[in-house]
């Protein structure tokens, strides 16, 4: 019995140029995995290691053969007898190639539960139990976005995410407006995404006017390394602060501790491909809980097989805010699966089946 890999690298589509502030993407290049034991090689885990452009650390030039290079340290390895085991062999990939941890976890878990797309024992995967998720606004035109606003709000979702910075700000500020007068409702959440539009001179203006509007959240006002600021934002700010790129890079629990001590933000929002994997993920929530700061997940331009995993996590726990779990429609050449976004919820239809028939696309 010993493991054995095939690394499958594959480029997902955009149905639309997808423009954030570190420019626009109309491709995302992912890595999937097949891991089996060589005893019975018909049963077949699978992940996703799909490094986020321009953001996650292991974004690198390279990543294609560190990825080989890091799963040669597990292949022959024996099949994981428990959780604890994957864990372990987990721990054997460097920190600096967070989306390579991620993807191994999940191959190992869907191995280790019989290969049936199953990551996680939780309500998502056993009882099909449906997750609350924010809509997300891409950066456009103040036309582009203000429609995609309202067709998400019209699609049913209660809390939408709108991504700033990308524009003149008063347009941004407008669109928000224009969009609370449009659809004339006052339990409509709206967070925003700043990505670190904003710096010292101005962000206390864009706050106040941002609160004016009845803003549920802002995500990373500013860069991140700015610890001071950020704590004082916390402190002071009419919008609750998440912090979101400023996880980033941070593997130990005590550096954990010591940014959440530091800043106590309201929010932290969670992309396990960006942290790490699962265990990553679990010890931030952990440590939230804590200091009391709430949390969401979020995907991170996975493909299906990647979001499938996230959205089984997150079910393990007990929610009461919408998750970022929205992403799995951007493309146009996803991987067929059962996830189904319906009235801003994604959940599993039974009546549908996964496709996994993968073949490599060029990277």
């Amino acid at each position: 019995m010993a493991l054995e890999f095939e690394i499958i690298p594959y480029t997902l589509s955009f149905k639309f140029d997808a423009k954030t502030s570190r420019g626009s993407l109309s491709e995302h290049k992912t890595w999937f995995l097949k891991v089996w034991d060589s005893s019975n090689p018909r049963i077949e885990g699978h992940g996703e290691c799909a490094p986020f452009e321009g953001l996650s650390i292991d974004d690198i030039p390279d990543f294609d053969q560190q990825l080989r290079t890091s799963l040669r340290k597990i292949e022959g390895a024996r099949p994981p007898q428990d959780l604890e085991q994957i864990d372990r062999y987990v721990s054997y990939i460097d920190e600096q190639l967070p989306a390579v941890r991620f993807g191994l976890e999940t191959a190992l878990r869907d191995l280790y539960y019989g290969g049936k797309m199953k990551v996680f024992d939780s309500g998502f995967y056993n009882d099909h139990r449906s997750i609350d998720i924010n809509g997300l606004v891409w950066m456009g035109d103040k036309e582009t976005m203000l429609e995609g606003l309202e067709l998400k709000i019209l699609s049913g979702f209660e809390c939408v995410k709108v991504k700033i910075g990308g524009i003149d700000f008063e347009d941004e500020l407008d669109i928000i407006r224009d969009a609370r007068d449009m659809i004339d409702r006052d339990d409509l959440n709206i967070r925003v995404d700043a990505n670190g539009a904003f710096d010292e001179t101005n962000v206390n203006d864009a706050l106040d006017a941002l609160a004016g509007l009845g803003v549920h959240s802002i995500e990373q006002p500013v860069k991140p390394g700015q610890w001071d600021l950020l704590a004082r934002l916390a402190r002071t700010s009419p919008v609750p602060i998440a912090l979101d790129e400023e996880l980033i890079g941070i593997h130990s629990f005590e550096e954990k501790k010591k940014l959440l001590n530091h800043i106590k933000p309201q929010f932290i929002v969670l992309k396990p491909t960006l942290l790490g994997g699962f265990k990553a993920t679990a010890e931030w929530i952990s440590l939230a809980r804590e200091q009391n700061i709430d949390w969401w997940v979020t995907s991170a331009l996975e493909s299906n097989i990647g979001l499938n995993a996230i959205c089984q996590f997150t079910t393990q726990y007990e929610l009461d805010i919408p998750q970022g779990l929205g992403t799995g429609e951007l493309y146009t050449n996803n991987i067929p699966s059962p996830l189904t976004m319906l009235n801003g919820c994604i959940f599993l239809d039974n009546q549908k089946h996964w496709y996994l028939n993968l073949t490599e696309r060029q990277v």
